[in-house]
C-alpha cells in the first residue's frame, strides 16, 4: 500500500520501535528513509554564552545523529530492508516542521514516528515532536507508543 515511508529517528528506544513498525508496514516492498533532525541549541542565560563552544556542540550533535542513523540503518538491513538516511538541520525551525518538509520533498506517503506519550507538565516543558508532526503533517502519520 505505502511505497515511501519516512521514519524520524532520535536514537531512543521509542524511535527504534517506530522503525520496527515501519519495517513491518513496508513488508519488503516500500522504500524507507530514516531522518535525524539536528535542532539548534540556545544558551539558558547570557552568562553561559562565554563558556560554550557552539561549534563543538553542533559537531557533537551531528556525530550523535550520524551514529543514530547508522544504527537504525543497520537494524533495517538486518530485517532485510535497505534504508536511505538523511541528517537534517532545523536552522531555527521546529523539528516537526522539518520532518513534514522532508516528507513533502522526498516525497513520502507515510510518516512512522515514535511517541513517548507524555502528558501534563512534562509534555508542556519538553514538548512533543510527534504531536507537532501529527498536527501539521501533509501525509498520513502512524504513531508508535513507547512501551
Amino acid at each position: 500500500m505505502y511505497q515511501r515511508i519516512l521514519v524520524p529517528i532520535d536514537g531512543s528506544a521509542t524511535s527504534g520501535r517506530a522503525l520496527q513498525e515501519a519495517i513491518k508496514v513496508a513488508a519488503g516492498k516500500a522504500r524507507l528513509r530514516l531522518v535525524y533532525v539536528i535542532e539548534e541549541t540556545y544558551p539558558l542565560d547570557a552568562e553561559s554564552v562565554a563558556f560554550i563552544d557552539y561549534a563543538a556542540l553542533q559537531e557533537a550533535l551531528r556525530k550523535t545523529g550520524e551514529r543514530a542513523l547508522a544504527l537504525a540503518a543497520e537494524k533495517a538491513r538486518k530485517s532485510g530492508m535497505t534504508a536511505e538516511t538523511a541528517l537534517l538541520e532545523a536552522k531555527g525551525e521546529r523539528a516537526a516542521r522539518v520532518i513534514d518538509g522532508e516528507a513533502l520533498n522526498w516525497p513520502a506517503d507515510l510518516i512512522v514516528i515514535g511517541t513517548h506519550g507524555r502528558s501534563g507538565l512534562s509534555r508542556l516543558l519538553m514538548g512533543s515532536v510527534a504531536e507537532g508532526v501529527v498536527r501539521g503533517a501533509s501525509v498520513p502519520v502512524l504513531l508508535v507508543r513507547a512501551e
